[in-house]
């Protein structure tokens, strides 16, 4: 893990007792993640994973929890938090704020079929649907503004070629017109390994972390960006169309994601690129960091702007 707080048997046997859901079994560290330190917890009353909060406020919280607990009440295979017998979604563990959710079933797949790509856009569009009638409130953390914040910190780091393309990017989004697109809850970060499949179907969408509220078209651009994209980062036309498809059976673009699409997909690759710039040349003290290939996301935005006229459609 990036990130580790050690939390103990006995410690966590004391904290599991605000809630009525047996004595524990057993609890295991998950190694997968950057952000939070995770862990599966067994007790003799079902199956959970624990996550020990690293980086966000209890002010902010939630916002994310709520947004688990309402779309798994629409029917989304989100994690549903676990209440206490005070009425929380969340209390201290070892001087961190902790959460305990349903442990969802299934595994992450690395080659997406025609399939999985297809369950992925219908989910994700169910997603937005239900998101429509939640209540809760936080701007997307890592969009536009934060955009700007982090690109000056990230740019000296940069060759000439690699600060200009940032450069001439956020410019051109700066000009780009978003007030009339459809928005609401995003998971904006729907990556193969955010989402569990048990064969073709799909059985959990995971981390909520980097949600917000935003445009929905980014978040079918950041999702297609990572699921039909080649190894050199050109689309997938035949990925790309699955997922497409099935996501505009339950919710069609409007006139104006249809002609936002485009600069979508070029925003999307700028928000990975970026982020993967500033945790390669500025990690967290203390980290044991996993970083990520910026170079992935630079190649993405490159081939995204060079080919803006021919971007996949149904």
């Amino acid at each position: 893990m990036s990130v580790f707080t050690p939390v103990t048997p006995e410690q966590l046997s004391v904290w599991l007792e605000l809630y009525r859901l047996g004595t524990l079994v057993r609890m295991q560290g998950i190694a997968a993640g950057i952000e939070n330190t995770n862990y599966f917890v067994t007790t003799t009353g079902g199956s959970y994973v624990l996550t020990l909060f690293e980086k966000l406020m209890p002010v902010e919280l939630p916002f994310y929890l709520g947004l688990m607990a309402h779309l798994a009440q629409h029917g989304i295979p989100s994690p549903a938090p676990a209440i206490d017998i005070r009425g929380r979604m969340f209390s201290e563990l070892n001087g961190k704020p902790a959460a305990l959710m349903s442990r969802l079933q299934g595994n992450t797949v690395t080659a997406p079929t025609l399939a999985h790509c297809g369950e992925v856009g219908a989910t994700l569009a169910e997603i937005h649907l239900a998101g429509q009638s939640y209540q809760g409130s936080l701007d997307n953390p890592r969009g536009p503004r934060w955009w700007r914040e982090a690109a000056p910190k990230v740019s000296p780091f940069l060759d000439a070629p690699r600060a200009e393309l940032l450069r001439s990017e956020l410019e051109f989004q700066a000009q780009q017109r978003r007030e009339d697109l459809p928005r609401g809850p995003i998971h904006a970060d729907l990556f193969r390994d955010n989402v569990l499949f048990a064969g073709e179907r799909i059985g959990g969408v995971i981390d909520f972390y980097f949600a917000g509220i935003d445009c929905l078209l980014f978040d079918v651009a950041v999702t297609l960006n990572d699921w039909c994209v080649q190894a050199g980062g050109g689309i997938d036309a035949r990925r790309a169309h699955a997922l497409l498809a099935a996501y505009h059976a339950r919710r069609p673009f409007t006139a104006a994601e249809d002609e936002a699409w485009p600069v979508m997909l070029r925003a999307a690759a700028l928000r990975f690129w970026l982020s993967r710039l500033y945790d390669f040349y500025l990690p967290r003290a203390g980290e044991l960091v996993h970083a990520h290939d910026p170079e992935h996301f630079r190649r993405i935005l490159e081939l995204r702007i060079a080919h803006a006229g021919d971007a996949p459609w149904v």
